[in-house]
C-alpha cells in the first residue's frame, strides 16, 4: 500500500442509493453505440455524479459515463445527468482532434433507447499520473501545449488540480480526461460580457497554474508557480466544506479515519490503480 494511504475497515459499507448516480441500479451489462454492441468489462467509478465503465466491443474499448439519475428526496435529477452528458460531449467536440484528448463516439443506446445522460469516448491505456512519476519533458511540453490550445478555444478545463484527471498513456503521452466541469462562455447574454470573460481568464490561469505545480511534482528540484490570490480564497472555504464532506461521510459509515477516498469500499479506479501501483488498463 502506498505511504499514507488508510487501511480499509471492515465496517466501512456501500455508498448508499443517495450518493450514487445511479441510486441502486449499476451501469447496463450491455450498450449499443454507432450500431456496434459493447458489454461491461468492469464499473471503475461511481460516485454521486455519474457511474463511469469500461466496454469492450469487436474491435475496440470504450469508456462509457453515466451522468445523474437518482432522486435528491422528492426532487427529480435526471435533468442533471442530461445536461452534464451533454455538456460533455460539446467539450469533446469542440477539441476533436487534439491530441491528447480521447475522441468521442456516438450516442450510447441500451435496449434502442437512447441513453440520455451517457456520454461516451475511446478508451486509451495508461495509467493515472502518479504524485512522484517521472515524466519526460517533452511530453510536459506537448501537455502545456495542449492546455493552451483548449484556452485558445475558449475553454477552461477548470479539474486540473486533481492529477488524476491526467492520464499517463502507454503511448508515452499525457492525455486529459474528463470534462464535466469545464467551463465556456455561454452562447446567450451576458455570455460575452465582461464579468464572464473575466470568469473565464481566472478558470484559464488556474488551469495553468494546477498544470505547473504536477509539472513541478515531477521534476527534480521543480519549483512549483506562485498560487494565485483567487485560489487562496477559494481554499478558505473549499477546505472546510470538503472536511465537513469527509465527516459526515465517515459518520454514515462510508468512510473511516479521516474519510479520504480510499478507504471507500469501492474507491475510485484511479485511486486503487495508485495506491497498488498499477496501471489503470
Amino acid at each position: 500500500m502506498a505511504e499514507g494511504c488508510e487501511t480499509i475497515a471492515p465496517s466501512v459499507r456501500p455508498r448508499p442509493p443517495l450518493l450514487r448516480a445511479l441510486g441502486r441500479d449499476e451501469p447496463p451489462g450491455e450498450v449499443e453505440i454507432d450500431g456496434q454492441r459493447y458489454r461491461l468489462l468492469r464499473v471503475v467509478k461511481h460516485d454521486s455524479w455519474a457511474a463511469t465503465a469500461f466496454y469492450a466491443g469487436q474491435d475496440k474499448q470504450v469508456v462509457c459515463k453515466f451522468n445523474r439519475q437518482q432522486r435528491v428526496g422528492p426532487m427529480p435529477m435526471r435533468w442533471l445527468g442530461r445536461w452534464l452528458a451533454r455538456r460533455e460531449a460539446h467539450a469533446l467536440q469542440l477539441l476533436a482532434g487534439l491530441p491528447g484528448i480521447p475522441a468521442a463516439v456516438g450516442a450510447v443506446t441500451v435496449a434502442g433507447q437512447v441513453q440520455g445522460h451517457a456520454v461516451a469516448h475511446d478508451f486509451i491505456a495508461g495509467r493515472p499520473l502518479g504524485r512522484q512519476d517521472a515524466i519526460s519533458a517533452s511530453a510536459f511540453a506537448a501537455l502545456s501545449e495542449l492546455l493552451a490550445e483548449v484556452h485558445r478555444r475558449g475553454m477552461a478545463y477548470v479539474d486540473l488540480h486533481k492529477r488524476e484527471n491526467i492520464l499517463v498513456g502507454d503511448d508515452g503521452r499525457l492525455y486529459l480526461l474528463d470534462f464535466q466541469i469545464n467551463f465556456c462562455l455561454p452562447r446567450w447574454w451576458p455570455g460575452s460580457a465582461l464579468p464572464m470573460r473575466a470568469i473565464l481568464w481566472m478558470l484559464q490561469r488556474s488551469d495553468s497554474y494546477h498544470l505547473g505545480k504536477h509539472i513541478a511534482r515531477c521534476s527534480a528540484g521543480g519549483q512549483p508557480p506562485a498560487k494565485p490570490w483567487w485560489i487562496r480564497l477559494h481554499r478558505c472555504v473549499a477546505m472546510p466544506l470538503r472536511a465537513l464532506r469527509r465527516w459526515l461521510l465517515v459518520k454514515l459509515g462510508v468512510r473511516t479515519g479521516r474519510g479520504k477516498v480510499e478507504t471507500e469500499f469501492f474507491p475510485e479506479e484511479v485511486v486503487r490503480a495508485d495506491r497498488e501501483g498499477r496501471k489503470v488498463a
